[in-house]
């Protein structure tokens, strides 16, 4: 097992047939000295809930690419982030950033991404065929965080370009020296494009997600500015890529599914549990990875301090042990099916509920406007060739 295993583009097509040998092989698997990879569902639930198994991402990107690269400015800037700290860095920070969330209620959040919606499918409106992803898939997540940040609608298309640049660091196998640059490229546009909001704010609050966490307070702590902007670009760049891949997918699976697709619109109550076991079937979250903080043993292995693990949860999520026929789409699962979908662990992912509620609208909403929906093509798909986050680059349907 090496890191190109991952980038080939059979893999990249689907990657389940390689997932299923890695089970196989055996619980945790190397790939290079002080790194391994599992897709185990029982392991990699374990590790997430795991105080030994924390982050350490400047020394997985070194192991990667040599310590030089760690200053670039793409790894500085995902190194500032939530999603890269332990704690105690950690829990203040996430607590700071829930109290910026949980300000927003559910209702607003709901009129915010209905509104969105609304408006896109306007766009479409009566045509006979359009791009899924392009068309809506893709636009969707970008405006509503654009307009939970309030910075204008007009700026989505180039800061998701930034983001999908900045998001592909987070790939198992290296970038090379182009697309690095780019992702260097991505983090610098979007963090100058931040900081810029922030002075706005200051002279200017609003009722959004930035002013608030400028204005948020837990026992005496509050956000630095760089703690801010560095936030700012993760709730950007994770809330956008996984979103609208995972829109893709769906549709994708409920294609290659009629029967689900007409259960489906036969009864809009089983939008929950599609949704879950759509995420479960052909998650857009691909990978996550965690370092043991100390010698840790997992099951028959045996991990040194400092040891990188690569965590498959597409592959968990079809792991025969833990889901009976694992590669069949079953909404008779339940929308509570315990897969890893969103993470487990302190580190369990702070826009669920917010991805939820996208999901759901964008599905609902989809379905009862075309409900002749059906693919142009199922035979010619160019999926992204990323192994952390799963997706096409287009999905054309017709209408009617």
């Amino acid at each position: 097992m090496q890191f190109s295993d991952f980038s080939s583009p059979a893999f990249f097509d689907n990657p389940y047939p390689l997932y299923e040998k890695i089970r196989a092989a055996g619980p945790i698997l190397q790939v290079a000295p002080n790194m391994f990879v599992t897709g185990r569902f029982e392991i990699i639930d374990a590790v997430l809930r795991d105080s030994r198994m924390g982050k350490s991402y400047l020394q997985s990107v070194a192991a990667r690419y040599g310590a030089d690269a760690t200053a670039q400015p793409v790894f500085q800037s995902l190194s500032r982030t939530l999603l890269m700290m332990n704690p105690p860095a950690h829990t203040r920070l996430r607590a700071l950033l829930m109290k910026t969330f949980n300000a927003r209620g559910i209702e607003k959040l709901t009129a915010i991404v209905e509104a969105t919606t609304h408006e896109l499918l306007e766009r479409v409106g009566s045509r006979a065929e359009f791009d899924l992803v392009s068309d809506y898939a893709f636009p969707l997540p970008v405006q509503i965080i654009c307009r939970l940040l309030d910075v204008p609608v007009a700026d989505a298309i180039a800061l998701g370009g930034a983001a999908s640049q900045l998001a592909a660091a987070f790939d198992l196998a290296p970038l090379d020296e182009t697309g690095l640059r780019a992702a260097d490229e991505g983090a610098l546009m979007l963090e100058r494009y931040f900081h810029g909001v922030i002075e706005q704010r200051r002279a200017q609050p609003g009722d959004d997600l930035i002013s608030a966490m400028l204005s948020v307070e837990d026992e005496g702590s509050r956000l630095t500015d760089e703690e801010v902007v560095s936030n700012a670009v993760l709730l950007f760049f994770a809330g956008h890529e996984t979103t609208s891949n995972m829109i893709g997918n769906m549709m994708l699976a409920l294609f290659r599914h009629p029967q689900q697709m007409e259960a489906l619109k036969g009864d809009p109550k089983l939008l929950p549990r599609a949704i879950a076991e759509c995420m479960r079937y052909d998650n857009s979250v691909q990978l996550l990875a965690r370092t043991a903080l100390e010698d840790v043993t997992l099951g028959d292995a045996s991990l040194a301090r400092g040891s990188v693990v690569f965590l498959l949860i597409g592959s968990a999520n079809r792991d025969p042990a833990a889901f009976p026929a694992p590669d069949t789409l079953d909404f008779a699962r339940g929308a509570n099916t315990p897969s890893l979908s969103f993470g487990a662990g302190i580190h369990y992912c702070l826009g669920a509920r917010l991805a939820a509620l996208e999901l759901d609208v964008a599905m609902r909403s989809l379905l009862a406007r075309f409900p002749e929906i059906r693919p142009v093509d199922l035979d010619g798909l160019v999926w992204h060739r990323r192994n952390n986050l799963r997706g096409v680059t287009s999905l054309r349907v017709h209408t009617r």
